[in-house]
């Protein structure tokens, strides 16, 4: 895959050599345009033998059919953008309502007892920020802007030196992930949430189907229209 960068206004990467087919393409293109220019001039030079060969209404079809490729190059990079665009977003609503319901489903089965309630409230008070940082994470592997910020619940409850882990390496999302799967089989060990397992594993496949729109949305993100074809249709 050629890497490029569209700049600001997206369209100086259209000069770039680099990857482009113009190059193969100008060499078959210059001595046709070298051979109609010679034509011209000879008909110019020539003016009745303009409507004996009909150059005319060659001139006609030809600009025809450059108008319609033009015309069609246009209409499929607007179907494309837009194509990309909405599957995009349907990835990332797709991925918060998977794990929405996988936390709101945890919240709902924990224990009631109230000789667990402190327990029962910190369970609830970390997995509420595991998912906030996890959304955070999420958010920042697709967002390609220079302002990398984005709130989250206070991170209170964690060590320094998994936050520095966290914010060292480039899987961040796929991190919080493993925490929060950690995290709920020691709940469960420690019988902070009453659910029985097939009910339980409903939550872990909610995890992974909102992981997987995930890499979906990652694709559009990481994955540009060719560097050829963009060149062309820019």
């Amino acid at each position: 895959m050629i890497h490029y960068e569209e700049g600001k206004w997206a369209i100086t990467f259209a000069f770039r050599l680099r990857g482009s087919v113009f190059p193969k393409a100008f060499v078959w293109s210059m001595p046709c345009s070298l051979v109609s220019m010679g034509l011209h001039m000879y008909f110019q030079a020539n003016p009745h033998l303009i409507n004996h060969v009909n150059a005319g209404e060659v001139g006609a079809s030809v600009l025809g059919g450059f108008t319609f490729i033009l015309g069609f190059l246009v209409v499929f990079r607007s179907q494309q953008a837009y194509a990309r665009w909405w599957e995009g977003g349907t990835m990332l609503q797709k991925l918060q309502g998977e794990w929405f319901n996988a936390y709101s489903n945890l919240i709902a089965v924990c224990n009631t007892d109230p000789k667990m309630h402190d327990e029962v409230l910190e369970f609830q008070h970390k997995l509420v920020r595991l998912f906030s940082l996890l959304c955070c994470t999420a958010i920042q592997q697709v967002y390609k802007g220079k302002d990398q910020t984005f709130d989250v619940i206070e991170l209170e409850g964690f060590s320094q030196d998994a936050l520095d882990y966290l914010a060292s390496t480039e899987n961040r999302c796929e991190i919080c992930l493993q925490w929060i799967q950690r995290l709920i089989g020691e709940a469960d060990d420690k019988k902070l949430i009453k659910v029985a397992p097939p009910i339980l594993s409903r939550v872990y496949n909610q995890l992974g189907n909102g992981i997987v729109n995930l890499a979906n949305a990652r694709k559009i993100a990481e994955f540009p229209i060719p560097f050829p074809l963009a060149q062309m249709i820019t």
